[in-house]
């Protein structure tokens, strides 16, 4: 039983008539004949009683023109999934992002994506920049958000967003009353830092920050993420030093102040491996591009 077997049934089961049918199907009768006549054969059933070119449904052929529909319906939309697919329109993409990322970059890419890409499904994951590039590498991610450029020779780099420190503080801290901080303000104060190894790239950015000021501040602890991080500076032991999009998690003891005289600023790449075979992958990162483009 073929795909075309079936078109030239329902044809002829909807015009009841083969002459009709062949002119509809752009074919002649006897050809038309041959394909029913072989359908019934590899059926085992008579579908069509004929009569002077005309025709009438048996029983069975009433039944099994439903199922002839369905079959046709499904593979037409088999082969237009397989197209989308093809074509980059339609499919499956793993998204890796850092924890920073989830804040306010990711809900707003997914809602765009949503809308621009419906039929691509996006599976997140979040891993630290380190672990996203080597697992572009290796095929488990199809695209990252990262922090930094780790070096690469299949690893492709976009540049799609800047963002300012800020810095955050308990709410009961005396630095709290001000409406902008300076680094010099962190001089010998409580603080919490970045990791120098789960957090190496946002550590080593304001360690250059203080060391460019020639501040100090008492370190009183080191962790690797920046809601840990603020967890601490939620309950008063320390102030911490920011990228601005943290300020969407909002915790009620914490407060955030602008920081005047910094040049430093966070950096997101969008990662990619150059010879990944998605097909999905290039409508992803033209989407992605132009919705950080816009801001």
């Amino acid at each position: 039983m073929e795909l075309h077997q079936l078109r030239c049934f329902v044809a002829v089961a909807e015009e009841l008539h083969f002459g009709r049918a062949a002119t509809r199907l752009h074919m002649t009768q006897p050809p038309l004949s041959r394909q029913i006549q072989l359908l019934e054969h590899a059926l085992g059933v008579l579908l069509l009683e004929r009569n002077n070119r005309q025709a009438r449904l048996t029983l069975a052929g009433a039944s099994f023109l439903e199922d002839a529909r369905r079959i046709l319906q499904i593979a037409e939309s088999a082969s237009q999934s397989a197209r989308r697919i093809a074509h980059g329109e339609a499919g499956k993409l793993t998204l890796g992002f850092t924890a920073v990322g989830a804040y306010s970059m990711i809900p707003r890419l997914l809602v765009h994506a949503g809308q621009t890409l419906p039929d691509i499904e996006l599976v997140l994951s979040e891993r630290v920049s380190s672990t996203q590039v080597h697992d572009l590498e290796a095929g488990l991610i199809d695209v990252g958000l990262v922090r930094q450029v780790l070096p690469s020779a299949r690893v492709e780099y976009l540049p799609i967003h800047r963002e300012p420190f800020v810095a955050a503080l308990p709410a009961a801290h005396a630095l709290a009353a001000r409406e902008r901080l300076r680094p010099s303000d962190f001089h010998g104060q409580p603080f919490v830092m970045y990791s120098a190894n789960e957090g190496r790239y946002f550590h080593d950015r304001i360690a250059n920050l203080f060391a460019r000021h020639e501040v100090q501040p008492h370190y009183l602890h080191q962790l690797g993420q920046t809601h840990s991080i603020l967890g601490l500076v939620n309950v008063g032991l320390g102030c911490a030093v920011v990228p601005a999009s943290a300020q969407a998690l909002r915790l009620e003891q914490v407060v955030f102040r602008p920081l005047v005289g910094v040049e430093q600023q966070a950096e997101i790449f969008l990662a990619f491996c150059r010879d990944n075979p998605n097909p999905v992958l290039g409508a992803f990162v033209e989407m992605a591009r132009a919705f950080f483009e816009k801001g």
